[in-house]
């Protein structure tokens, strides 16, 4: 898919933060299966050819699978996830493009889902709940999910920032908030452990 045809799809002051698709292990797996299928149409033919030359004919057959096998990757390349700063958008369709989005501020809570292989393969679900009248939106073995969540999460949160104008009055606060932290572990309430890993916490924040 066009790079253009992304972008002219953004708003005054949007940009991309994130493009993924699907994991390339599922569209492998799909190739595979179907390369298996016209394997063992075209021995199958080669065998009845022997006898029956008519049945040469057969081969057109082994064209089916091949002819889904590249609308299988056409598909896959032009089904997009994308993460902007003000929304999350899903694109399909080869010829006809149909276009889903969601606005950061009505997300709700994003739910990921690894089976074993994908964690092993590095690919997942990711569930997309918001306020809006669609209420779920599945983003199904997506490739690096995790990266995709932080990608989500992080920009819902610099959107509340630039809504409200608070990102600078927090950043404000946040050395505060760490010496407070500071005085809190001298006094042994905190582990230096736990004052660590909050001060890293606040420091990604500023």
């Amino acid at each position: 898919m066009a790079k253009n045809y992304i972008e002219n799809m953004l708003g005054e002051n949007e940009r991309i933060i994130l493009v993924t698709r699907q994991h390339g292990f599922v569209l492998f797996s799909s190739i595979v299966a179907e390369i298996v299928v016209t394997l063992i149409v075209i021995a199958s033919f080669i065998t009845m050819t022997l006898t029956n030359p008519v049945a040469a004919f057969g081969f057109l057959l082994a064209l089916i699978p091949l002819a889904i096998m590249v609308m299988d990757i056409l598909t896959w390349n032009s089904h997009q996830y994308i993460v902007t700063n003000r929304r999350v958008i899903q694109i399909s369709g080869v010829i006809n493009k149909n276009v889903v989005d969601s606005s950061l501020e009505k997300v709700n809570d994003v739910k990921m889902t690894q089976t074993f292989f994908g964690r092993l393969f590095d690919y997942g679900d990711i569930e997309i709940l918001t306020a809006s009248e669609i209420g779920v939106n599945l983003f199904k073995r997506i490739g690096d999910p995790v990266k995709f969540k932080t990608a989500m999460l992080n920009s819902k949160e610099k959107l509340g920032y630039e809504g409200t104008g608070t990102h600078a009055k927090r950043a404000e606060s946040i050395p505060a908030m760490i010496a407070e932290l500071d005085e809190l572990r001298k006094q042994g309430i905190v582990t230096d452990e736990e004052f660590k890993a909050k001060k890293k916490e606040l420091l990604a924040k500023m």
